[in-house]
């Protein structure tokens, strides 16, 4: 096909791609050509079966969301102590009341647009990552700072979501989430 005078080639690409292209194609045909006698002999099986491929997923699903979500856990159990040292060092509790809410202006702007993006499967993970760090679960941890009506009020809506602020980690139930979270910590990813 031949092309109006002035216009562009139909092939997107630009000439240096299409020379790398070019080269790097006669380079693999000779490489291939070299390296055929390496190969040794190898078995092509089926795929996996279709309960050990549910599994992989659902151990990838819950692998990607500690890795998501760990970080968070981490941020919350230092952000927990040091509000809790600054708040034992604080006697009035008028002075306590603004000191809490400054804080939560500052978590809500630090973390606000990055935990709503999370999903619920995440959040779930979420509140067991914090509960194995604090020690306490989210529902205990806000009925402490932000009263028991709040407390209730969130676990209310976390319910719907099909969540609960009263879920804990526990190392027999979650064996998966602890062997991931020993795996970050093997290769030191958050510190």
């Amino acid at each position: 096909m031949r092309l109006p005078v002035g216009s562009r080639s139909a092939d997107p690409r630009t000439a240096a791609q299409r020379e790398r292209h070019h080269c790097s194609t006669r380079c693999d045909l000779r490489h291939r050509y070299d390296s055929l006698h390496h190969l040794g002999i190898f078995e092509v099986t089926d795929r996996l079966p279709k309960r050990l491929r549910k599994q992989r997923e659902k151990w990838t699903r819950l692998r990607n969301a500690v890795y998501v979500t760990y970080p968070y856990a981490r941020q919350a159990s230092r952000i927990l102590k040091d509000v809790s040292a600054q708040l034992d060092n604080m006697p009035d509790k008028k002075k306590r009341k603004a000191y809490l809410k400054t804080k939560e202006k500052e978590l809500k702007d630090q973390f606000g647009d990055k935990l709503e993006n999370l999903s619920i499967y995440q959040g779930k993970v979420l509140m067991k990552l914090i509960h194995r760090e604090t020690g306490e679960n989210c529902f205990e941890i806000l009925k402490e700072l932000k009263g028991g009506f709040n407390a209730q009020l969130y676990q209310t809506v976390a319910f719907f979501f099909g969540g609960n602020l009263k879920s804990e980690f526990d190392k027999n139930d979650d064996r998966d989430i602890e062997a991931i979270v020993q795996e970050i910590q093997l290769y030191n990813y958050y510190n």
